[in-house]
């Protein structure tokens, strides 16, 4: 039975463990915005709606709109899961053809604590992982930011970047999603067990984190090598090198390039030091890796480092706050296990 692991921390070699701090003493501590790159065109069969949501999970607005707009859950689009315990703004849409929203929506939506902040028609459903970043603001208090080197950690992440890790989120309380992956893998994955698929990415993420705490620990997490495949900072553009240069290792200095890590499935296997590390998950979690290709899920990368966007820090009372950007699909958990110890 696959444990969850602690994965390594960055910092802790350069100033030592971080000390106890909190964060989400209450939802407004937690605050993010899902920031879209492009425009809604204002007509459409689709109603589009940017709301703001407090203690609720994605999954429950769908399902609010789905009872109060009288669709499917299918009919209903959105590109990112938020968080629940937290307060966050983000886009769905409803497939209405030629109707308008029911009357008194917005109020029905307010009375369960759901605040529409904007809605426009555009011709499309909102697809899965189309929004370019979120935006996060975050209070934290506690020892760890008093403690010496605090604000020497947060500025060694502004400037060099922050382990790509896959939050705790992913992998349920105490991990239980990672034991039903486990379990599912080893008996054969279906799609009507697993409809949306969480399962096959919660085994990726663990065995993505995994090798990237091996990167971390022999320092080459943010180091190009021979076989990598380097992303473009901002984009999901790849690139695969033979071998690692000072040109190539100039540009991930900067942040320009980022090297990735496997998101397991089906595909080709990666070639030079890349192969050592991709063989070695193989041989230490085979049921995963092989009941993955079993499921016929495709290959993919991410990077193994993120970089923080227009970072800020602003101390308050008794606490700091933090507001910073990231790409879609990485964790403001990571960002903040760099920085205090959860108590």
């Amino acid at each position: 039975m696959i444990n969850m692991p602690t994965w390594q921390r960055y910092l802790d070699a350069q100033f030592g463990p971080p000390q106890p701090g909190q964060y989400r003493a209450q939802p407004e501590d937690f605050w993010v915005d899902e920031q879209l790159d492009f425009i809604p065109e204002a007509h459409g069969e689709h109603l589009w709606l940017r709301v703001e949501k407090r203690n609720q999970t994605t999954l429950d607005v769908v399902n609010t709109l789905s009872r109060l707009c009288g669709v499917t859950p299918r009919d209903i689009g959105y590109s990112g899961m938020k968080d629940r315990i937290a307060v966050t703004r983000q886009w769905l849409s409803v497939h209405l053809p030629g109707r308008d929203a029911p009357a008194g929506l917005e109020q029905s939506l307010n009375s369960l604590g759901v605040t529409v902040v904007e809605q426009v028609r555009h011709p499309r459903k909102l697809k899965r992982g189309v929004h370019r970043t979120n935006r996060f603001v975050l209070r934290i208090s506690g020892e760890a930011i008093y403690q010496e080197g605090f604000i020497c950690r947060w500025g060694t992440l502004c400037q060099h970047g922050v382990p790509n890790y896959f939050g705790p989120q992913r992998f349920g309380p105490d991990g239980r999603n990672l034991q039903r992956a486990e379990a599912l893998l080893n008996r054969g994955w279906r799609k009507r067990d697993d409809r949306q698929g969480m399962m096959l990415s919660t085994a990726r993420s663990f065995l993505f984190n995994e090798l990237l705490s091996e990167r971390l620990a022999d320092g080459t997490w943010c180091q190009p090598l021979a076989g990598d495949t380097l992303m473009l900072d901002g984009t999901q553009s790849v690139f695969s090198i033979d071998q690692a240069d000072d040109a190539l290792s100039a540009r991930a200095a900067a942040l320009d390039v980022h090297p990735t890590g496997i998101l397991w499935g089906v595909g080709e296997p990666s070639q030079g030091e890349i192969a050592g590390y991709e063989s070695r998950l193989l041989q230490q979690y085979p049921a995963l890796c092989e009941g993955l290709e079993r499921s016929g899920v495709k290959q993919a990368r991410r990077a193994l480092r993120m970089r923080l966007l227009e970072p800020q820090l602003t101390w308050e009372a008794e606490a700091v706050r933090l507001s910073f950007a990231l790409p879609r699909g990485s964790f403001a958990t990571a960002v903040l296990s760099e920085l205090i110890a959860v108590s």
